[in-house]
């Protein structure tokens, strides 16, 4: 039951700017290539900073200082350090760190730091895009079948936009939240719908033993 890695979703084609990159050809290069952000990266393609079009109207909206700057560049109005993911990191641990930190895009690094992809929110939900089928099928045979050691048609599976629904009866009363978490972790499933039955409670307590030679 993997989840998708950042690799699989991340843009690699990744517009970027240097740190000496001049103000106004950042905005040509958002404007052209229709994005809201990019990279700023040294020669070594290691990344210094993200700057997005929120940086370059704060910039501009701070313009009532002393005297006039003799130029802006990219590394000027860049937000530094850059908050990165690696390409095996998992699709919702990228999720994660992108909400956590009020981001919306994370640059993707290689082990020495260079920019090798980004990760855009939009990226990150194309796992939601995965079929119906695709899903179910998953559900089934990594978790039913391998995960759970149970028959495949002990749990009916169905699946619509995303939503899985549950319904059958396994062995053990203590499978049923671990078969609806397991399934609620995989990429595109948006909610599960639990109709499971079980056939042993084992969560009931035993009765305790009367201790010998008590009345």
């Amino acid at each position: 039951m993997t989840a998708h890695i950042v690799g699989e979703v991340m843009t690699t084609d990744v517009v970027h700017a240097r740190r000496t990159t001049p103000f106004k050809e950042v905005v040509r290069l958002l404007d052209h290539h229709r994005i809201s952000g990019l990279p700023v990266v040294d020669a070594d393609d290691k990344v210094l900073g993200v700057l997005s079009g929120s940086d370059l109207v704060r910039n501009q909206a701070h313009r009532d200082g002393p005297a006039p700057p003799p130029s802006v560049t990219a590394g000027d109005v860049m937000s530094s350090p850059a908050i990165t993911v690696h390409p095996e990191q998992t699709v919702p641990d990228a999720a994660r760190l992108m909400e956590r930190r009020g981001v919306e895009r994370l640059p993707v690094v290689d082990e020495a730091d260079r920019l090798i992809g980004i990760a855009t929110r939009r990226d990150l939900l194309r796992v939601f895009l995965r079929a119906d089928d695709d899903i179910r099928r998953q559900v089934t045979e990594e978790i039913v079948v391998t995960a759970m050691g149970l028959p495949s048609d002990a749990v009916r599976v169905a699946v619509r936009d995303g939503v899985v629904t549950l319904d059958g009866r396994v062995e053990a009363r203590s499978q049923v939240p671990e078969l609806v978490h397991a399934v609620w972790r995989l990429d595109g499933v948006v909610g599960v719908v639990n109709g499971l039955g079980f056939r042993i409670d084992d969560r009931e307590s035993p009765t305790p033993s009367r201790r010998a030679g008590s009345q």
